[in-house]
C-alpha cells in the first residue's frame, strides 16, 4: 500500500482563516505552534518545525528537519529552513518587519523547560496560553475531516469482522492483539495513537478476556485489564481465550492522522447469562445517549441519563467501575488525537454543537469477573445526531 495523503489547500486556508478570526479576537497577536499534531493541523506537514500565524497575513513554517517533505507534503506559501529555533525572531522579522507583541504558546502541553527557552529567545514578548483557542477550534470538524474519520470507521469495522472471523480458544489477548494489529497496519493504520495528555500512552490493543476485564488499574477506564508487566499495567495480557468468556476489545484505529476508537463484546460460543445481560444493558444505555443527542444539550445532560438509564436497568453499582474507582466520563471528542474536547463527563457545561464527533463508551465493571461494555462515534448535527462507526451494535459470538 503507498500512501498520497494530503491535506487540501482549500482545507489549510479555512482552518488558518478561522483562527486568525479566533486570534483578532483575543488578547494575543500571533500563535508560535509548536505541538506536532497542532503543526499539521495548520500546515498539513508533521515535519519537525514551528509555525507562525499572525492574526493577519500568511503563516510562516519554519522547517528544521526536513524541508523537500514539508514544501510537498504542504500548501502554505512561506516555508524555510533553519537550524535552530533561536532563529525564530529573525526570521519572523524578516518576514513581516516586527515581532508582535503578544504570542500565544499551547501551555497545556510544551514543558517548562521549553517554555523557558522560547520565552527566554522571545525576551521583549509577552507570552500568553493559546491552546484554548487552538483546541475549541478543533472540536468542530469540517465536512472533509468527517469524511476521513469516516474512512478509518471503515478500517475500524474491517478490524472487528476479522476479529469475529478469528479469535479462537488458546490464544492470548496479547498474541491475538498482534495477529489483529497486523492486519489492520496493512489496512494503513498508521500504528501511533497520539494523545494530547502527558500521563496517558495512546495504543490499540485493549483486549480483555473474562476476569482481566474485571481488573481495575492505572487507566482512567472503569477497566484496565492485565497488561504485560508492572511496567505496562493495562492492556492485553497473556491470559488465553476460554470458551464462554465476555472478550472486550476496545480497538483504537487511525488513518492518515484521523482517529476512530470502537468498543464490540464476542465470546468464543455462548456467554455466561449474566455475562450477556449486562452486555445486552450497556447497549441500552449506549441507545438511549444518543436518542438525546442534540446540538444544544450540555455533555453533563448526556452523562446524566446514562447513569439514570443504568439505574433503572438495575446495574447502578457496576457502571463505570467500582464505586471507590468510579470514572466520571462516558465519552470523548476524537478527531487527529484519540482523546479532544469536549469530554462527556459529570458537571462539565460545554455545550453540543453541529459538527461535533464524539466516541461514546458506557461500561461496566464486575470486580475479578469481566467487563462489559460498548462504543461507538457519533457525528453531532443539527437535528440529532449521525453514527459514524458501521459497525453492529451487537454482541459477537465466535
Amino acid at each position: 500500500m503507498t500512501c498520497d495523503f494530503r491535506i487540501p489547500a482549500p482545507e489549510i486556508a479555512r482552518r488558518i482563516e478561522q483562527i486568525q478570526y479566533r486570534l483578532q479576537n483575543s488578547d494575543i497577536d500571533a500563535l508560535f505552534i509548536i505541538q506536532r499534531v497542532d503543526l499539521l493541523y495548520y500546515s498539513g506537514t508533521a515535519q519537525r518545525g514551528y509555525l507562525f500565524i499572525p492574526s493577519e497575513g500568511k503563516p510562516l513554517l519554519l522547517i528544521k528537519r526536513y524541508l523537500p517533505r514539508a514544501m510537498e507534503e504542504s500548501p502554505l506559501g512561506q516555508i524555510v529552513r533553519i537550524e535552530s529555533i533561536k532563529e525564530a525572531p529573525q526570521r519572523i522579522r524578516d518576514f513581516y518587519g516586527r515581532l508582535p507583541a503578544k504570542i500565544g504558546l499551547e501551555l497545556d502541553v510544551i514543558p517548562v523547560r521549553e517554555y523557558r527557552f522560547i520565552k527566554n529567545i522571545f525576551k521583549e514578548q509577552t507570552v500568553l496560553d493559546a491552546s484554548d483557542l487552538i483546541l475549541s477550534q478543533r472540536m468542530i470538524k469540517s465536512a472533509w475531516e468527517v469524511e476521513q474519520i469516516e474512512k478509518t470507521g471503515e478500517l475500524s469495522c474491517s478490524c472487528f469482522e476479522y476479529a469475529r472471523n478469528n479469535m479462537r480458544e488458546g490464544l492470548s489477548e496479547m498474541e491475538f492483539a498482534g495477529m489483529l494489529e497486523a492486519y489492520a497496519r496493512n489496512l494503513g493504520h498508521g500504528g501511533m495513537m497520539r494523545v494530547r495528555d502527558y500521563h496517558t500512552e495512546g495504543y490499540a490493543w485493549h483486549i480483555l478476556s473474562g476476569k482481566s476485564g474485571g481488573m481495575i488499574g492505572l487507566l482512567d477506564s472503569p477497566s484496565s485489564g492485565e497488561g504485560t508487566s508492572p511496567a505496562f499495567p493495562c492492556g492485553a495480557g497473556y491470559r488465553p481465550f476460554a470458551k464462554g468468556d465476555p472478550v472486550m476489545i476496545d480497538f483504537n484505529s487511525v488513518l492518515n492522522g484521523y482517529h476512530f476508537d470502537e468498543t464490540r463484546m464476542l465470546s468464543i460460543g455462548k456467554m455466561p447469562q449474566k455475562a450477556m445481560d449486562a452486555c445486552l444493558a450497556a447497549i441500552e444505555i449506549h441507545n438511549e445517549v444518543l436518542e438525546n443527542v442534540r446540538a444544544g444539550i450540555t455533555v453533563d445532560e448526556l452523562f446524566r441519563i446514562s447513569v439514570k438509564k443504568a439505574r433503572s436497568l438495575g446495574y447502578e453499582d457496576y457502571y463505570l467501575g467500582p464505586s471507590d474507582y468510579r470514572v466520571t466520563f462516558i465519552g470523548h471528542g476524537i478527531g487527529m488525537e484519540l482523546i479532544e474536547r469536549p469530554i462527556i463527563a459529570a458537571g462539565r457545561t460545554d455545550i453540543l454543537q453541529s459538527g461535533m464527533v464524539f466516541a461514546l463508551e458506557p461500561k461496566m465493571t464486575f470486580l475479578d469477573e469481566f467487563a462489559a461494555g460498548v462504543e461507538s462515534v457519533f457525528l453531532v448535527t443539527k437535528d440529532g445526531h449521525r453514527m459514524i462507526s458501521s459497525t453492529p451494535v451487537e454482541i459477537f459470538t465466535c
